[in-house]
């Protein structure tokens, strides 16, 4: 495979072989960077033929999800701890054979075949196959110790396993080793025990490694890792379980290693465009859906934050003086989704914020000459680990802050499957209603159904159908086997999951009067636009300064921007709040966008973002409980920023990027094996641009105006209910739009002219264009032009020039606005060729915008950039430090303005914060700057 420069290779070859189960055991080593450990492969064979299930036994067929209450009583006596010492002990072969030089991307590492000691070249690697099966999986900065076969044997011989299970008499399925029955057994354990399933997986990854069988032969190349054993000649008679020990690297690209604002190390994954490769060796193609569990290692004073759906509570190990916490997840999702955080972060509490600020503050006072006279090679990983308090015990202790809501009837809904409802959806949309508005009956097979599309929300809120009322116990889920929270009554009632925020000391407060104060409305409003909470909690954690984006979702756990918390003084408490609520719900969001129903192609990530970014409106507004008007006044100010937004990165980037679907009739099409590679994924100018967020909000903008903005977001409801926990295309969704409302095609709006309109064709569609024009008249906006006009006015004023005025002008009373009009109202002033130096610092005492949000402060820096107001460089500097992941391109701006001292003040900013920074923004800003 050659790919593109900036393509992203994808090697495993899921078409012969699936990873089903990760079990991870990790220890974090704050002193070398890295984290080592093991992860054992649970792995199933493909078959032209039929699923691997049935390959191996199985009954074939679909599977019916079910609710995880039957396991509830298990009795749990298989626990998922371990003995303190298992990772050494696993790894054992990393002592007896020492390890090799690291080699550089691109070569080979470690190899623990018989026949050589190092990493056998490309060639000899092929030449010595004798015809056996290669195991790929995607794989990068890692260095491979061994990848050895467990004894699955002397794990099912264990008391409490399963039993084999027999082929029925006359069966044509074919014969299989029995360990490969056994495991497939295990995996093939149902729903309803989910957690004897994940106990009996976890006492299989501790088996030993099967006898004389020693390291299988691997190597590793740039970008993944290659397996094979002797004489297993096809993906049947390949082990169904191995173990793969390995240390991640100080520079991989998976995983940050950083400090937090406490000035406390910390390491987390980024969001890397390569994903977690660097992080475990993995199978990354989004069709690679499997399920985790994971016991991760770390310091004491450290908290441990994953994905996993229950919160973990720390043990002890008394061998290192470590914390174990243990994490799974029972719904299968794709490798990349996969998240961990450690550091010693708090949680966030309405208690303890001004007390832990104020003693962290105390205690940097007494400490800080000491700290100034000690050299920086005095200073020790010791140093940068002592803090207040120990995170560990907040995690342990402290109560999980739920946010409540009032009590909601239960009424059993009439019992119909999930996908007859888009059939029944339609029917109510074409009028076949009775007199008395409500729909008629009509027979669907096993009984009569009803629309339940009927709108509960009160006159004065967003008009919207709220399900938490709804439930059904007889769903028939389209997805495979897992405890489905789409089936439990209780998930269907819950508005507000359990959740929790952390985060360093000195930004708990913030952190307290945004996040945890809107964390509770904005679950609940989530609650009532799209249904079920996919996921059965939340934890939420601002990330250090340097992470590249304003915030990013995975299951369980969200990971917000410090540039999100700050909250101006200026207007009332709740438009401060904008941008971090706003920030918040489009997070939430992509719980059902992105993580419960996911893109099957990764070039198609507007199905993620597009979709969140709509979303994120209306489910703000729900929180806000904005009028209709309002809620439509809002809509349109904000489709005007976003168009302006769209229309300057449309004019400024190369037309292959500005493509939704990039690969056309190709899209998810792979090579036999399973390989495939994502087109620009690598390309540093696709990381910061948002044509899949904009231009997927737009068209969705688009469809919801074809049949009603009401219509349209019930329908995602609908479809939300069928395809939950499955992969999808772009077509999936618009064909079945299309079914639901027939009148679309019937004036030419089909499928493939959406194809040819939003997907498949750079630049700005025609319907766009004419709604900016209608959006630029809007009420808010034309508020917006009035206050415009005053300040022009001012600027060609003699007091707006800085003259001394000979008679005493009428006092100008400027209009409050909210935080979006005030981002429109800079970007037109922006426009303006000529802005005096005293009518920017009137704008700046008008509006306080040192105190602004983010969004806000980025505008007047670009205006003190283009007008050099060097009063102000102070704003610019402290916003390149403080908000990273929105600064990158204002470096671009102070280059290109060719003046001396503004080409001053951005490399002394990257002087300040390039070690800190993302490795994609740092490598554009260097590009820019040195």
């Amino acid at each position: 495979m050659e790919p593109d420069a900036d393509d992203l290779p994808l090697r495993a070859n899921t078409n012969h072989i699936l990873v089903r189960h990760y079990v991870l055991d990790l220890a974090v080593h704050f002193d070398r960077k890295v984290i080592g450990g093991t992860v054992v492969l649970f792995l199933e064979p493909c078959s032209s033929s039929g699923s691997a299930k049935e390959e191996a036994g199985g009954s074939p067929g679909a599977l019916e999800c079910r609710s995880r209450d039957a396991d509830e009583q298990e009795d749990a006596t298989i626990g998922l701890a371990e003995t303190p010492t298992r990772a050494k002990n696993r790894c054992a072969g990393r002592e007896r054979d020492a390890p090799e030089p690291r080699a550089p991307p691109g070569s080979g590492s470690a190899h623990a075949a018989a026949e050589s000691g190092g990493s056998p070249s490309p060639r000899s690697w092929e030449a010595n196959s004798g015809g056996d099966f290669t195991l790929l999986l995607d794989c990068c900065d890692l260095d491979v110790s061994k990848v050895e076969e467990v004894d699955v044997a002397s794990a099912s011989a264990a008391p409490g396993l399963l039993p084999h299970p027999v082929a029925p008499e006359g069966s044509a399925v074919p014969s299989v080793k029995p360990e490969a029955a056994f495991v497939q057994n295990l995996l093939s354990v149902p729903a309803g025990q989910w957690r004897r399933r994940q106990q009996l997986l976890s006492l299989c990854s501790r088996a030993p490694g099967a006898p004389g069988g020693g390291s299988l032969p691997f190597r590793t190349d740039r970008w993944s890792l290659q397996v094979r054993k002797k004489g297993a000649v096809s993906p049947r008679d390949f082990p169904r379980v191995l173990r793969i020990c390995y240390e991640t690297r100080p520079e991989g690209g998976s995983v940050r290693w950083t400090q937090d604002q406490d000035n406390r190390v910390c390491v987390y994954t980024a969001g890397s465009p390569i994903n977690n490769r660097a992080l475990f060796p993995c199978q990354e193609p989004p069709v690679a859906m499997s399920t985790w569990q994971a016991a991760v290692r770390a310091p004491s004073g450290c908290v441990v934050l994953m994905s996993g759906e229950e919160a973990a509570v720390p043990v002890e190990d008394g061998d290192t003086r470590s914390l174990i916490w243990h994490y799974y997840v029972t719904m299968p999702m794709p490798a990349s989704t996969f998240t961990l955080a450690v550091g010693h972060w708090h949680q966030v509490t309405a208690e303890n914020a001004p007390t832990l600020e104020r003693g962290l503050r105390d205690k940097a006072a007494r400490s800080n000459a000491a700290k100034l006279e000690a050299g920086p090679a005095e200073l020790g990983e010791a140093d940068l680990m002592s803090g207040l308090g120990s995170s560990s015990s907040v995690a342990k202790g402290s109560p999980l802050k739920t946010g409540s809501s009032p009590a909601v009837a239960f009424c059993r809904p009439q019992e119909s499957p999930a996908t007859r409802k888009a059939f029944i959806f339609s029917e109510w949309l074409e009028g076949n209603l009775d007199a008395a508005g409500n729909p008629l009956e009509r027979s669907c097979g096993d009984q009569t159904t009803r629309s339940f599309c009927q709108s509960s929300a009160g006159d004065e809120g967003l008009s919207l159908t709220d399900y938490s009322g709804t439930g059904d116990d007889a769903m028939s889920c389209s997805h495979g086997d897992y405890p489905c929270r789409f089936t439990e009554r209780s998930a269907r009632t819950q508005r507000v999951i359990p959740h929790r925020v952390f985060g360093p000391v000195c930004l708990l407060q913030k952190a307290q009067m945004a996040v945890l104060d809107l964390l509770p409305r904005c679950l609940a409003a989530a609650h009532t636009v799209l249904g079920v909470h996919p996921f059965p909690r939340l934890d939420v954690l601002i990330v250090p300064a340097g992470f590249s984006s304003l915030g990013m979702a995975s299951p369980h756990i969200i990971f917000l921007s410090q540039s999100v918390l700050c909250a101006g003084t200026f207007g009332p408490r709740e438009d401060a709040l904008s941008l971090c609520g706003s920030r918040i719900c489009h997070e939430i969001a992509h719980s059902w966008f992105g993580l419960l129903i996911g893109a099957r192609d990764w070039t198609e990530e507007w199905i993620s973002e597009g979709f969140a970014t709509y979303l994120e409106d209306i489910i703000w507004a729900q929180a806000k409980q904005l009028s209709l008007q309002q809620t439509a006044d809002q809509s349109d100010l904000k489709a005007l920023l976003r168009c302006r937004r769209l229309t300057d990165e449309l004019q400024n980037s190369e037309e292959q990027l500005q493509v939704l679907r990039p690969n056309l009739e190709c899209t998810c099409q792979v090579g036999e094996s399973g390989s495939s590679t994502v087109k620009h994924a690598l390309n540093p100018d696709k990381t910061f641009m948002q044509v899949h967020y904009l231009k997927g909000y737009f068209l969705l903008r688009f469809l919801a105006s074809q049949v009603g903005e009401k219509y349209f977001i019930d329908f995602i409801r609908v479809f939300v209910e069928k395809y939950h926990g499955q992969l999808i295309l772009s077509q999936d969704f618009l064909q079945m739009l299309l079914v639901t409302f027939p009148n679309m095609e019937r004036k030419g709006l089909t499928l493939g002219a959406i194809y040819a309109d939003w997907l498949d064709r750079p630049g700005i569609p025609k319907w766009l264009y004419e709604r900016n024009a209608v959006w630029s008249e809007a009420r808010l906006v034309e508020e917006v032009k009035a206050e415009v006009g005053k300040w022009i006015l001012l600027s060609g004023s003699p007091q707006g020039k800085g003259r001394k005025r000979k008679r005493a002008e009428p006092k100008v009373n400027y209009k409050e606005v909210t935080s979006e009009q005030l981002v429109m109202l800079l970007e037109l002033l922006l426009e303006e060729e000529e802005l005096s130096g005293a009518t920017l610092e009137a704008l700046q005492r008008t509006y306080d915008l040192q105190n602004q949000d983010a969004e806000v402060k980025h505008r007047w820096c670009e205006l003190v950039v283009k007008h050099s107001h060097a009063r102000a460089y102070g704003d610019v500097e402290h916003f390149l430090v403080h908000n990273q992941a929105m600064g990158v391109y204002l470096y671009g701006e102070l280059m290109v303005q060719e003046d001396r001292e503004q080409q001053t003040l951005a490399r002394r900013c990257l002087s300040l914060v390039q070690e800190e920074m993302d490795q994609s923004a740092r490598r554009v800003v260097e590009e820019m700057v040195l």
